[in-house]
């Protein structure tokens, strides 16, 4: 496989204990922690993120699914962990027989596939919610486009991606 993202170093993005970094090279567990309550650790994100002036970027996923194990790797891109770092709060919560957070999950609109992103504003609203269809390319995540999305849905700034296709004003 072909690898589209860079592996420079990349800075600490992970500001809950749910987020433990993921190993690089798609081996061994992801951050999606079948034990964690994601309705706590929603609470303590958008604390963070009201503090800091940024928006919740939730991943659903679980370190069965090799697209997660890829986006995990893609997070740690020196361009995408500079974005994040800067304008999100990054929470993974598990989809997994082990748990399926379907109480939590069954806020959110339908997932099909996975990894799901949901984009919550500093309170918690649901801003946009897909999968990563949209940024794929060959057998991983483009990087580019993944920041390009992050950017245009910073905190404070007018979202117009044109591959929002579940956007939602919940």
């Amino acid at each position: 496989m072909t690898r589209v993202c860079t592996t420079g170093g990349f800075l600490v993005l992970f500001l809950l204990p749910a987020l433990a970094p993921a190993n690089p090279g798609n081996q061994g567990s992801t951050g999606y922690d079948p034990k964690r309550d994601p309705a706590a650790d929603l609470r303590e994100a958008t604390v963070v993120a009201r503090q800091a002036h940024k928006r919740i970027l939730l991943v659903v996923g679980g370190d069965w699914c090799g697209w997660c194990r890829e986006l995990a790797t893609t997070l740690h891109d020196e361009g995408v962990s500079r974005s994040l770092a800067a304008h999100y709060v990054l929470l993974k919560v598990n989809f997994s027989p082990e748990n399926e957070n379907r109480a939590f999950l069954s806020h959110y609109p339908e997932i099909t596939g996975y990894p799901h992103l949901l984009l919550l504003d500093s309170s918690g609203r649901l801003l946009f919610s897909d999968d990563m269809d949209a940024f794929e390319r060959d057998e991983g995540y483009d990087c580019s486009k993944l920041m390009a999305f992050l950017e245009r849905w910073a905190e404070g700034k007018t979202p117009g991606w044109v591959g929002a296709r579940r956007r939602t004003s919940r």
